[in-house]
């Protein structure tokens, strides 16, 4: 199972989403089907709905960068840690996604859908440790991010 608590902070999300919370949860009980360690085991992570504002807050506190941005991720576990925690536990709590509305709502209606989908799994892999630093990550990573969103998006 795969729970995903979503936080509202700001109302205007209800206009591209009537059940934030359903929607996310039905889109990642999709992309679980893809990761083999989470098969009998009760994961779960938080994700933040909220303004360009308060991003811009989180993202000077926690990353030293006075600016907002569209996707912010903050694992529970180090990539190795994970790992271990996900063969030993039946539980596991993977951390905090924070999206942005402004820097997604710039984009029209359709698109808004999937670029968040495409935000949601990028700061969901996060969570699971995947970076791109590096060009071969970043490779890595984005070729992931797409076999995922092919699977929720058809």
């Amino acid at each position: 199972m795969i729970k995903v608590d979503v936080l509202i902070k700001e109302k205007k999300w209800k206009k591209y989403f009537s059940n934030p919370k359903k929607y996310v949860n039905n889109k990642i009980k999709e992309a679980k089907k893809l990761f083999p360690l989470f098969k009998n085991k009760k994961i779960e992570f938080t994700i933040l709905l909220t303004n360009s504002l308060e991003m811009k807050r989180f993202n000077k506190k926690y990353r030293n960068k006075n600016k907002s941005t569209d996707v912010l991720s903050f694992p529970f576990y180090r990539d190795k840690e994970l790992k271990k925690r996900l063969i030993q536990d039946n539980n596991v709590y993977l951390g905090d996604i924070i999206l942005n509305l402004n820097k997604i709502s710039k984009i029209t209606r359709k698109d808004f859908i999937s670029h968040f989908n495409r935000l949601m799994i990028h700061g969901f892999l996060h969570l699971l440790g995947y970076k791109h630093f590096k060009n071969r990550d970043f490779q890595k990573m984005q070729s992931l991010e797409k076999k995922i969103i092919d699977k929720i998006e058809n």
